[in-house]
């Protein structure tokens, strides 16, 4: 089983631990990747933006390299996942606008590849019963909130990955685990995502009441799949403590980390100091790391 990793931007920089922590549980499992050839930006919000035929390009560009080496595309951050698989939609059903794409990035894509995401491939392509094989240390008793944030289950012309308004391919996954998916009204609200510099008072007030939501529903964890739902939560957390006037301290990982804790992955490959809430007192009493290892 191999694909075309598409890292992006944020995974090579502020997300590294979900490049590491993916890449991992993914060797785990048997899974290889290939790094797409000279992979460029998706463009993120920023292209889409500011131009239509901009935030189609710069996807394509990428797409058009995993074609070249024969492979699906794989992404693991969602605003990634969501203009690849978008790109690739549109462009299936408009030939003339391939034509215009094709032109401007002086390509001959055909859009063959697949686009992915790792919580697909993980669920449909892997499976459920392949990952429970895997576990060495089942997260029993572990609660974990499953935070999909906008984009992951959202588009459902384009993604058709989950239920829009009540996705559960994470909880599935956590299960499998061995942990407790925690039942919350909150999966799919939104943290602020790229408002943090414009509006960081927006951002601290979302993030805090999504965090103080997942408490009072008993997670003891949250798990995220999308690098900006990550950085809100967790960077934020002690700022929204303050407006809050409470203590949260909600450990925010990303759901390969979690993943990769039952598969006996060490606190190093998962870069768990990366994390700004510390999860290391959870962690060493559910026995899932060594005390000290890391921090």
């Amino acid at each position: 089983m191999k694909y075309g990793y598409y890292p992006g931007c944020s995974l090579l920089g502020s997300a590294v631990e979900y490049d590491r922590s993916g890449r991992a549980l993914l060797e785990a499992l048997g899974v290889e990747l290939e790094e797409i050839d000279d992979w460029v930006c998706c463009g993120a919000t920023a292209a889409h933006a500011t131009s239509h035929l901009l935030s189609l390009a710069l996807p394509a560009i990428s797409c058009a390299a995993a074609e070249k080496q024969g492979l699906d595309v794989l992404a693991c951050c969602s605003a990634c996942y969501s203009r690849l698989k978008q790109t690739n939609h549109d462009l299936r059903k408009d030939p003339a606008l391939l034509a215009q794409i094709n032109e401007i990035i002086e390509e001959d894509y055909k859009v063959k590849p697949r686009v992915l995401h790792v919580s697909e491939v993980l669920a449909n392509e892997i499976g459920a019963d392949a990952i429970r094989e895997k576990v060495t240390k089942p997260l029993d008793g572990l609660k974990v909130a499953c935070y999909y944030g906008c984009l992951l289950a959202r588009l459902p012309k384009a993604l058709r990955i989950d239920n829009i308004e009540y996705p559960t391919m994470l909880d599935d996954l956590m299960a499998a685990v061995g942990a407790e998916p925690v039942d919350w009204p909150c999966k799919t609200e939104c943290c602020g995502a790229a408002l943090t510099l414009a509006r960081q008072d927006m951002v601290i007030r979302l993030s805090g009441e999504l965090v103080q939501m997942a408490k009072e529903c008993g997670a003891d964890v949250i798990a995220v799949a999308c690098p900006l739902c990550q950085a809100n939560l967790d960077m934020y957390q002690s700022d929204a403590e303050g407006q809050l006037g409470e203590q949260l301290g909600v450990p925010v990982l990303y759901f390969t980390q979690v993943m990769g804790l039952a598969l006996g992955l060490t606190a190093e490959q998962l870069a768990l100091d990366k994390v700004i809430v510390d999860p290391t007192p959870l962690l060493v009493e559910r026995g899932l790391v060594e005390a000290g290892v890391y921090l």
